[in-house]
């Protein structure tokens, strides 16, 4: 598998995303999340998109279909050993005509999710973990945004004044808890990344293999470094 996109729970209306835009990141296109109560504002990439992740509608939030889920609790920002984060993953290679038959289901243990707003015979797969850990799912029916035809017609933006490209590396820190679960430990393998325990909840990731060796660190308004 490999990373489709990441989410980060902010404040409302995810103000946060002007400071990704000032940086020299170009903001793609919104969403509302109908049934599910959560918004976002996007930044795409050539390989993934970074998805800051709001509650829109609390009550849907906390509905039978969704409170599984967590995404209230995350999205609520009031508990600090509640991750805020959440990483979907995909197929390897998923868009290309070599991708393999064989990852069409998550690779941990997980259940299935059905939001409102997708197709009936489509579903999430979220892994089994707890909230001190990020949200961590797999959709077998996604493709990186430079292979997906529905991203190019809506022209949504791939190439950023800063001039990042693709995602190459991710650390993820903040584990509050000695022994990960199943789903972490799976993603912990993945080529690029790397958990690590923590005091505070933390994402730092690398574009394009990091070779001019800077970084910008997005705190306190964001738990979120990036190198490159």
């Amino acid at each position: 598998m490999e990373l489709d996109h990441i989410f980060i729970c902010t404040q409302k209306d995810a103000p946060e995303a002007e400071l990704l835009k000032a940086f020299g990141l170009l903001e793609g296109s919104r969403n509302v999340h109908l049934g599910q109560g959560t918004a976002n504002r996007r930044f795409f990439f050539h390989n993934t998109m970074l998805e800051l992740l709001w509650l829109d509608n609390p009550k849907d939030a906390q509905s039978e279909l969704t409170r599984p889920t967590g995404l209230f609790e995350r999205c609520s920002l009031s508990d600090t050993s509640t991750s805020p984060f959440g990483f979907c993953f995909r197929p390897t290679n998923s868009g290309a005509k070599n991708s393999s038959d064989a990852e069409t289901k998550a690779p941990f243990p997980a259940w299935d999710y059905r939001p409102s707003f997708f197709p009936k015979s489509l579903a999430a797969e979220v892994g089994l973990a707890p909230l001190t850990e990020p949200m961590w799912f797999f959709l077998s029916f996604a493709s990186r945004p430079s292979n997906r035809k529905d991203i190019k017609d809506s022209k949504e933006p791939l190439n950023h004044e800063i001039g990042f490209k693709e995602l190459t590396a991710v650390v993820i820190q903040g584990m509050h808890s000695e022994e990960l679960s199943l789903p972490a430990e799976c993603v912990n393998s993945v080529d690029g990344f790397a958990i690590k325990q923590g005091d505070t909840h933390l994402i730092e990731l690398e574009f394009d293999g990091g070779g001019a060796r800077k970084s910008h660190d997005f705190r306190p308004a964001l738990p979120l470094v990036l190198r490159w």
